[in-house]
């Protein structure tokens, strides 16, 4: 009987050191759900990684504020408490897209070494983005899922189209504003954005295969979009 007592003090004892070791809380099993901590303003950009990771991973369609603060580890009223809603989160993840797209162009134009491959960089460098993000490139242009008062997408936005129309006038030899374009000014913006945005939606939709069949062997969609904008541009192509 001795023995017993003594065997049941001691594994009482144990017990409680193991619950006084743990701060008096009792230990969470493995399978216990966890949430990642984060810092109030790291969460915000933590949340928009997380976006960005569905978005590309499961569509426009998958990408929900439960799918995010899933994706994130974190509880489903965290993205509504930073974004108020799916246009808020979506907004401000397309404008984090547009600057990544306006910096890609900025920097491939920088680093062509003749007025040509300048010419060439821009038009290379959009849809070498698109492809490389189809989903955000995809989230970037559907205005109906986007709130466009928000002064981050709007400045981004801003500065991707201030961007095209100095290209433009960079190629016609003229300073374009972008806050009042003539009618030949303005034809010109729509012709080459309308042509390399037709070029991407077409080659991310694989609606370009059956041309590229019938090309020479070896030519590449980089090379048929090359040949595009030269005999687009004709002539006045500097060399």
């Amino acid at each position: 009987m001795a023995k017993t007592d003594t065997k049941t003090r001691t594994e009482t004892a144990r017990r409680a050191r193991r619950t006084s070791s743990a701060g008096g809380r009792p230990r969470r099993t493995a399978s216990a759900k966890t949430e990642t901590p984060y810092h109030h303003g790291a969460l915000r950009e933590a949340l928009l990684q997380a976006a960005e990771r569905v978005l590309e991973r499961d569509g426009l369609a998958g990408l929900t504020l439960r799918a995010v603060a899933r994706e994130a580890g974190v509880s489903h009223a965290a993205p509504t408490h930073h974004f108020g809603d799916l246009t808020g989160l979506v907004s401000e993840l397309a404008a984090i897209g547009f600057r990544q797209f306006n910096e890609a162009m900025a920097s491939s134009c920088a680093a062509a070494a003749t007025p040509p491959e300048r010419m060439l960089a821009r038009p290379k460098a959009y849809v070498a983005y698109a492809q490389a993000h189809p989903g955000m490139y995809g989230l970037m242009f559907r205005a109906e899922r986007l709130d466009y008062s928000k002064p981050s997408l709007h400045e981004a936005a801003e500065a991707s189209f201030a961007g095209l129309a100095n290209a433009i006038g960079a190629m016609r030899q003229e300073q374009i504003s972008g806050d009042a374009l003539t009618l030949d000014q303005g034809a010109a913006i729509a012709r080459a954005w309308s042509m390399v945005h037709g070029f991407t939606t077409l080659l991310l939709d694989g609606r370009l295969e059956d041309i590229l069949e019938r090309l020479p062997k070896g030519t590449t969609t980089e090379g048929l979009l090359e040949a595009m904008l030269k005999s687009t541009v004709g002539p006045k192509f500097p060399t």
